[in-house]
């Protein structure tokens, strides 16, 4: 017998095992990756009217972020996201949430306890446990109108 005739089947052996190492080991990555998941659903970014005066001066762009609780279904109420989205802009167009002081930004403290409100009523009793702004852009800047 050749040399290569007991070598090849040597080399393929350490072949397989290096691949099947390989496996485990992003195995392990996938698996870790999976507890990394957090128990939250993003918003796409939404533009958000300031109001003054019954007139628009300015759009903000809010990015917001629900954390659910552990025993909510993440990926079922992810798919709810643009039911939330949309309940967010509902409310914003009903009562704007303009700080009069600073047209480039929103009343976080209104926002948050608009979209609770609204996010447990899509979600369901007990899946929400808080709402987070986690940005704001301003469209433009605006100065603050005289009285």
């Amino acid at each position: 017998m050749s040399k290569r005739a007991l070598i090849a089947p040597i080399l393929g052996l350490a072949a397989l095992a290096l691949t099947a190492a390989g496996a485990q080991a992003s195995a392990g990555k996938k698996e870790e990756g999976k507890g990394d998941v957090g128990q939250y659903v993003d918003l796409q970014p939404v533009g958000l009217p300031i109001v003054v005066n019954r007139q628009l001066v300015n759009y903000v762009f809010v990015y917001v972020r629900i954390n659910l609780t552990s025993s909510a279904n993440v990926s079922r109420l992810r798919e709810k996201e643009p039911f939330f989205r949309d309940a967010l802009v509902r409310a914003s167009h009903r009562t704007p949430f303009t700080v009069p002081t600073d047209l480039g930004a929103v009343d976080v403290a209104k926002l948050t306890a608009a979209l609770t409100r609204d996010a447990a009523a899509i979600a369901g009793p007990g899946q929400i446990r808080s709402v987070v702004v986690t940005s704001q852009a301003p469209r433009r800047r605006a100065r603050t109108p005289h009285a």
